[in-house]
């Protein structure tokens, strides 16, 4: 049988010949979505009780790195199906049908916090919530809430997450971005929709199960996946360049771009910073799957360690893409040249608040025995 890595490979074709109608209709094109479903793509990090494949966190970050070779926006989908997935249903208790049929995609926001009045029976739904990537090929969203009783949220209750099956969501068309269109992260509006109770399930990472996926702390966890976005496009980028500095001679020379000492280290340049970023956090991830693995414990130095090096590779990986573009010229601004599309995407995926630069700041504290302050560290463990 096929590794989940080789099935993301053998879709980069399709992906690929779908990713300017994903980019201009601003959400993944359905044939592609549908491919990943078909191929088990959104559930490799899913246990096996609940219908996943339960690979491992190298697994995960290399088979959405293979898709973002072909596309970011294709792979940022892929990555957030992949975190629903593996996060949500473990909670799925009294309510595993929603997920049976290996076709149905999920889609998710943390981004707002809906209400869910108790009604007799069940809970009524009301809400809008940003950032939903993939919604458009979803069959089923889920929507943080908090529960509410005669006019009151509860007190001492923390978020759950709402399951909510089309058509009782809609999506509201407000996803206008320059970087990663095609990912479709629009809002999601649900008007007092009642569910049973039983689909009212709790948040990302707070259901107990004995899987080792499970006990890799929540942060790490949101962090890795962005890696194989950022690595993919920044390998894209670079083979991109290579394949135009052999043919380009640059406007007003007598030298081909690939003659041209600039171009040379640039590409040295960013060829280094993506794999020594890579090399970092790959070795911090097999360590700390180890430890999870061992039910060892993982303080709070170790996560900062971690998330140190999803940020600052993630920043290497811009950097990466910036020198290829200034080295480049005027080639790299061309709509439908691979380098133009390539430095939006990968410009958002270092704005995404798991691997934002301010988490270096945060992991320096760590390490001067200050307190963190950021949600990535400060959150729980």
């Amino acid at each position: 049988m096929s590794t989940a890595v080789e099935r993301a490979r053998s879709l980069q074709t399709l992906v690929r010949e779908h990713a300017d109608a994903s980019e201009q209709q601003r959400y993944l094109a359905p044939e592609v979505a549908q491919a990943f479903a078909r191929e088990g793509l959104y559930r490799i990090a899913a246990t096996q009780d609940c219908y996943g494949s339960a690979d491992t966190p190298m697994t995960q970050v290399e088979t959405i790195e293979a898709i973002a070779y072909a596309d970011g926006s294709a792979a940022w989908n892929l990555m957030i199906g992949i975190e629903s997935f593996s996060l949500i249903t473990p909670g799925f208790k009294e309510c595993l049908e929603l997920v049976a049929d290996p076709m149905v995609v999920m889609c998710s926001s943390t981004a707002a916090v809906g209400r869910a009045d108790k009604i007799a029976g069940g809970y009524r739904i009301s809400g809008q919530w940003q950032f939903v990537s993939g919604c458009h090929n979803s069959q089923l969203f889920g929507a943080t809430v908090r529960v509410w009783e005669d006019g009151e949220m509860v007190e001492g209750l923390p978020n759950f997450y709402a399951m909510i099956e089309q058509p009782h969501f809609q999506i509201i068309d407000t996803w206008h971005t320059s970087g990663l269109c095609g990912s479709g992260s629009h809002d999601v509006t649900v008007d007092a929709v009642e569910i049973p109770a039983s689909r009212l399930v709790l948040p990302l990472g707070a259901a107990k199960h004995d899987s080792p996926l499970l006990n890799f702390p929540l942060g790490s966890r949101l962090s890795y996946n962005k890696m194989g976005v950022a690595w993919g496009v920044t390998r894209a980028a670079i083979d991109a360049f290579v394949e135009l500095a052999g043919g380009k001679l640059p406007r007003f020379s007598r030298r081909g771009l690939k003659d041209r000492p600039r171009a040379q280290r640039a590409v040295a340049e960013a060829e280094v910073r993506l794999r020594a970023g890579r090399a970092h956090v790959m070795a911090e991830i097999e360590k700390m799957w180890q430890q999870v693995q061992t039910k060892a414990h993982i303080s709070t130095h170790d996560r900062a360690v971690f998330q140190l090096a999803c940020s600052d590779s993630v920043r290497a990986c811009i950097e990466a893409v910036s020198l290829l573009c200034d080295a480049a010229g005027t080639t790299a601004n061309q709509k439908g040249f691979a380098l133009e599309r390539i430095m939006r995407d990968v410009r958002v995926v270092g704005q995404h608040t798991t691997v934002a630069p301010h988490n270096i700041e945060d992991a320096g504290r760590v390490f001067l025995g200050l307190s963190p302050q950021e949600m990535m560290l400060g959150g729980p463990a």
